[in-house]
């Protein structure tokens, strides 16, 4: 089994993507997995507050020393926040992927969109079986 962190907490995407759900609002950034797997983040294309996330569609990107990767969205919603930070301090999603590495907060247009994500021990699994 990997090393790699899967807080119970959270909500899992096959793209490794996570989602925190408080209320309609949803955070979400690129898992401990993803993060390990690209290497040295470098830049990350950020989206723009407003803009409207559809599930299962990119929105936005990630580039580091290995590869570029696309970020998807877990359930669809609305962006109302932005990890400014980021623009400067990429490297916080390998430093801190549940943390300081989120990428963006948005409003949930459809809570049961979430049904369909893995929970943390589904997600750790299915880490495992790509290893």
């Amino acid at each position: 089994m990997g090393s790699w962190k899967t807080p119970e907490d959270l909500k899992y995407t096959r793209n490794d993507e996570w989602l925190r759900i408080e209320g309609n609002v949803g955070t979400m950034g690129l898992t401990d997995y993803a993060q390990d797997q690209l290497n040295d983040i470098v830049y990350v294309d950020l989206p723009d507050k407003g803009d409207t996330l559809k599930k299962g569609t990119s929105f936005c990107a990630v580039e580091s020393v290995k590869a570029a990767s696309d970020i998807y969205a877990p359930v669809s919603g609305k962006i109302t926040e932005v990890n400014q930070a980021l623009e400067d301090e990429p490297e916080l999603i390998n430093s801190d992927p549940y943390g300081k590495g989120w990428v963006v907060k948005f409003e949930i247009a459809d809570p049961g969109e979430a049904a369909e994500l893995m929970d943390a021990a589904a997600y750790a699994e299915y880490c495992d079986s790509r290893e």
